[in-house]
């Protein structure tokens, strides 16, 4: 499905934390989230590298050059009409089994609109 208008006013956003060696069929699972974003039709969604973090291991992962760790965090961040978005959750289900995956409303404005 592709939009012709450009997404304006009230939106959901959909961020979903997960590391950034963490899979789904052998691709990073970062990935399968935005391509089934894009075939659901939503409006928009990228992927943002962390430096640093951590989750329920409590481990902090960092990309400090002398760190043992390389398990950086990755966000995914999807903006959407609410309807839109909730109805992609059911998507996540089994997908995401040891990220966090967060909902706040926004406002998507067109900058010197």
């Amino acid at each position: 499905m592709t939009r012709s208008t450009r997404l304006t006013g009230p939106a959901l956003r959909l961020t979903v934390l997960v590391g950034e060696h963490d899979t789904w069929h052998h691709k990073p699972l970062y990935s399968e989230i935005v391509h089934r974003a894009h075939a659901a039709g939503l409006a928009g969604a990228s992927v943002f590298r962390g430096i640093e973090g951590f989750g329920a291991s409590s481990i902090v992962h960092t990309s400090r050059l002398l760190s043992l760790s390389e398990e950086l965090p990755v966000a995914v961040v999807i903006v959407d009409e609410e309807d839109r978005v909730r109805a992609f959750l059911p998507e996540l289900d089994g997908l995401v089994t040891e990220g966090l995956v967060m909902l706040d409303a926004c406002e998507v404005v067109i900058p010197g609109g």
